[in-house]
């Protein structure tokens, strides 16, 4: 065993930096969308779209990867992955326009099928017994690529707000959001170019009918007793014939995958209903809600990837010894404590422009202060209320220009009690729903139709990300912060019930071991 875990853990870590690209491309536009609001002047459904467009990407690219990634292998796919995000980073970071940005984006957002085949990969190189905390490797580095975003996002404000001269020579200053998002053609290069020494997954190359290819990966990945068993298991499973892709499609209906997909359609849509990805792409801008100012905002957005990252790690500790379920009911239930907190302390806010707030708005902008003389005084007890009230009082360009400024002057919160609710929230995600699914994913389906099988949830996971991240400025808009934080919490609520229920344990068995329990139920 020696010999096992550091060679599979190896080509891990190779492969899942392919996350933290994905974690980093995800949430570095949570800094960057202030700023690009600004310049393109967006609408609430514009900025809406520009955070959300990835993942439209995604779910395009999640109906093919399985496919894909069983036709050419899984490396090869994650190959073109790995330049895709290369392309997006580049032509991002130089977008002239909205459209060309959500297009730069859009192609970011096809590379995202990197996390439905880098688990895949992953559970397909190594042991039963640390298969868990391997494919949870993968997740880490996703949290690590949102807690990095975080630190470069607070960084280059500061760099922007600063009078370095190499600053205003580069226009880091002037082009802040462009910085933001280039930077991540640094690690797209560097893993594009590690994934050319990565073997091909031995159950793929079974698959494909080359044995002795896939005898030489297994016996260079374990020793040689537990080679021979994971060879017997993999040709046993795989004994009957090589299945077309017609076949694998059909093989979805079966009776046997109902069961299967039920849990991991569950869980695709538990793990982005629940609001994990409108805390990673818009905590900035959430916690501008509470009035803190923008500096105060981007740095407890560090605070975030920096908690993020921990709780991944001490699920990656626990889940070969706990097990799956009962790391998802621990974590659902924090979910919904904390989004519960967050409404309570969003819905104790009042709003209200006093005239010494009108004075200091008068040294930065004197129309602006003169036009909202019109609400001096007036007590607002709900954040719609006061925008509305804004926006029919402001121009449009004082609103959008100045929203921040004037939250900041007239908000009355328990803006502490907001910001523990949001770390509660993403220690209990970290520690459940993030790398729980995509350990059982990559565990649940039989061999023959995981890919396929992951594809169709991985769509799943990506349209309801896509449909909360869309939906989410308008929410803030129309509901409030706090109808918005509660309604995640309801969402977690069902969600536990229906892991308790339901759901079985998968730590400590093989694959195939797996696959034969399932299609027993």
């Amino acid at each position: 065993m020696l010999k096992t875990v550091p060679t599979s853990l190896y080509y891990t870590l190779i492969v899942s930096l392919g996350g933290f690209i994905f974690g980093f491309d995800a949430s570095v536009i949570s800094g960057a969308i202030g700023f690009i609001d600004v310049e393109f002047a967006l609408t609430d459904w514009q900025q809406g779209f520009v955070v959300s467009s990835p993942t439209l990407g995604a779910l395009f690219a999640m109906l093919f990867a399985g496919a894909i990634s069983d036709a050419i292998g899984r490396r090869k796919a994650l190959i073109i992955v790995a330049m895709l995000y290369f392309i997006s980073a580049i032509c991002s970071a130089l977008a002239p326009n909205y459209a060309l940005l959500v297009l730069a984006r859009f192609i970011g957002g096809i590379a995202f099928c990197s996390l439905i085949i880098a688990p895949v990969y992953i559970s397909e190189i190594s042991s039963a017994k640390h298969r868990g905390k391997m494919v949870s490797v993968n997740q880490l580095n996703i949290v690590l690529g949102f807690a990095l975003s975080y630190f470069s996002n607070y960084y280059f404000l500061q760099l922007s707000n600063s009078d370095i001269s190499w600053v205003k020579e580069l226009g880091i200053d002037t082009h802040t959001w462009r910085y933001m998002l280039g930077l991540e053609t640094i690690p797209a290069v560097l893993w594009f170019t590690l994934l050319f020494f990565v073997p091909k997954s031995p159950r793929w190359l079974l698959l494909k009918g080359k044995t002795e290819e896939a005898k030489q990966t297994i016996f260079a990945l374990f020793d040689a007793e537990e080679a021979k068993s994971q060879l017997n298991d993999i040709q046993s499973s795989l004994s009957e014939k090589t299945w077309s892709l017609k076949e694998r499609l059909g093989f979805l209906n079966a009776k046997t995958m109902r069961y299967p997909l039920f849990v991991g359609i569950t869980l695709a849509i538990a793990q982005q209903i629940t609001g994990i990805n409108v805390i990673f792409f818009y905590a900035p801008t959430i916690f501008e809600q509470s009035g803190v100012g923008t500096d105060a905002a981007f740095m407890q957005a560090v605070w975030i990837g920096m908690v993020n990252v921990a709780f991944t790690i001490v699920a990656m500790l626990t889940i070969d010894k706990w097990g799956r379920k009962p790391l998802l009911i621990v974590g659902l239930c924090g979910v919904a404590i904390s989004m519960t907190v967050c409404a309570y302390g969003f819905k104790q806010a009042t709003y209200e422009i006093e005239s010494g707030d009108i004075a200091e708005i008068q040294i930065v902008d004197p129309q602006l202060a003169e036009k909202l003389l019109a609400v001096e005084g007036k007590v607002y007890y709900s954040d719609v209320e006061f925008k509305q009230s804004l926006q029919r009082t402001l121009t449009t360009a004082q609103y959008d220009n100045h929203q921040q400024l004037i939250l900041n002057s007239s908000i009355s919160m328990n803006a502490p009690l907001v910001l523990f609710g949001i770390i509660a929230f993403v220690a209990s995600f970290a520690v459940s729903l993030g790398p729980v699914m995509w350990a059982m994913l990559a565990e649940i389906f039989p061999n023959q139709t995981r890919a396929i099988a992951i594809s169709l949830v991985g769509v799943i996971n990506s349209l309801t990300s896509f449909l909360v991240q869309l939906v989410f400025p308008w929410e803030l808009m129309n509901f409030g912060a706090a109808a918005t934080f509660f309604i995640y919490g309801i969402f977690a609520l069902v969600s536990l019930a229906l892991v308790v229920r339901f759901f079985p344990e998968t730590k400590g068995r093989t694959l195939e071991q797996i696959t034969e329990n399932f299609q027993s139920r």
